[in-house]
């Protein structure tokens, strides 16, 4: 199974290493650093790099690289969860996983680490276990560790780890009962320069925050459970009775926990909720060019688009670039070549929109395309592809719970061209 796992920063530093079954050689690591550097931005390093004598699988979040070094023939996407899996309980234990604070934290994530894996085998993933058996950092635990000399680590085994309901502590109490839901829905897109969608697929989440007393079971469900396609759920779900019923019937762990993931790709589902107006020209005689852009919405169910953030990417005989925008801020750096422009939020009544004049080097023919426009938005209490929640029942428990749901839509890759 897996061998070692090493953590590598933006600037290809190995800021962390441990081994599981024997210690592999950070040399393995080069293979990966070629890699990195033929790939043209962080997201695009292959996530599978096959070596002579090992393979290694990597994941990129928070600006940090988590590889895994195996030596045998493994299904690639468990050891890619079970990577995505320690990046959370990072999360979890630490508020945000960062450099930083792995090197602030380093003795109880090498505690966590030992834990989550025996011998090279995924042991205890569940969130609710492991804190259990390692304690989260705290100051006052901090300050007592280095008087008393004492760890972070539990004196009893978890009663979790022994029950039906791994996931599930026993025992929990609450004053205050409630379960949140919150559906995440994050729209990838290609518009042509005509206005016409090329591909558009919804990936969605809901995630749960759930502190109830007991061992309550859960059932939510949905308006139009027939929409969601390609479905990936928390260990918790009971899949037969989705699978019957489209019903999602759970008793759920303790706090925060991703419910389900799913995606809807049929192509006449998903609605684009921005347009973008473009009118973007180089002269061949001239070193002057024309930029226009303006975003408005549509489709949005009169819910209002905000956090727009329009960035592109120039091309390199791109001088400078003197715009006026008319609302936000924007930024051109000559350097790199990146347009930014900070819109906020979208007013139907007046259009935010900007424009002026490209300077382009002198002697140097047109560009041969024009620049793609890259959108970034969110729109709160709206759920894109329709999806929503029927009811969520409780059963098993005496109190009556606070129960909340909340909707979201954000831009995934949203490119518009020109």
């Amino acid at each position: 199974m897996i061998h070692s796992l090493f953590l590598i920063n933006a600037s290809g530093d190995i800021f962390l290493e441990k081994h599981w079954k024997s210690v592999v050689s950070r040399s393995v690591c080069d293979y990966f650093f070629e890699a990195q550097e033929r790939a043209s931005e962080a997201e695009n390093v292959p996530p599978v790099i096959p070596t002579p004598h090992h393979y290694l699988l990597s994941v990129y979040r928070h600006k940090i690289f988590f590889v895994a070094v195996i030596q045998s023939e493994v299904p690639p996407l468990f050891v890619i969860e079970f990577l995505h899996r320690v990046v959370d309980t990072f999360q979890d234990y630490f508020g945000v996983c960062s450099e930083v604070i792995i090197k602030d934290n380093v003795v109880v994530v090498y505690e966590v680490l030992e834990e989550m894996l025996d011998n090279g085998f995924p042991l205890a993933t569940e969130s609710n276990i492991l804190k259990e058996l390692i304690k989260p950092p705290t100051i006052l635990r901090t300050v007592v560790n280095t008087i008393t000399g004492s760890t972070n680590v539990g004196d009893q085994l978890p009663t979790g780890q022994l029950s039906v309901v791994p996931w599930r502590r026993t025992g929990v109490k609450y004053t205050n009962n409630e379960a949140y839901f919150d559906v995440v829905e994050e729209i990838d897109a290609i518009i042509d320069k005509s206005g016409s969608t090329i591909t558009a697929e919804i990936q969605g989440v809901i995630d749960a925050c759930v502190k109830l007393t007991g061992m309550p079971d859960l059932t939510l469900s949905f308006m139009n459970p027939r929409l969601l396609d390609d479905v990936s759920f928390h260990p918790c779900v009971r899949f037969k009775r989705w699978e019957s019923e489209r019903i999602l019937s759970f008793i759920p762990p303790d706090g925060n926990f991703r419910l389900l993931s799913y995606h809807v790709s049929a192509q006449n589902l998903v609605a684009i909720p921005v347009y973008v107006k473009h009118n973007i020209s180089f002269r061949d005689s001239s070193s002057l060019g024309r930029f226009e852009i303006t975003v408005g919405p549509k489709q949005t169910m009169g819910k209002t688009v905000e956090g727009v953030m329009v960035t592109s990417q120039m091309p390199k005989s791109v001088l400078n670039m003197t715009l006026t925008p008319s609302q936000g801020t924007h930024a051109f750096d000559p350097v790199t070549k990146l347009l930014s422009w900070d819109v906020g939020k979208i007013n139907p009544q007046k259009l935010p929109s900007l424009k002026g004049s490209v300077s382009l080097q002198a002697g140097t023919s047109k560009p041969d395309e024009n620049p793609t426009i890259n959108l970034q938005f969110k729109i709160q209490q709206l759920a894109i592809s329709g999806l929503k929640v029927n009811r969520l029942d409780m059963y098993g428990e005496k109190y009556k719970p606070f129960k909340g749901i909340k909707y979201m839509t954000k831009a995934g890759k949203f490119q518009v061209r020109t």
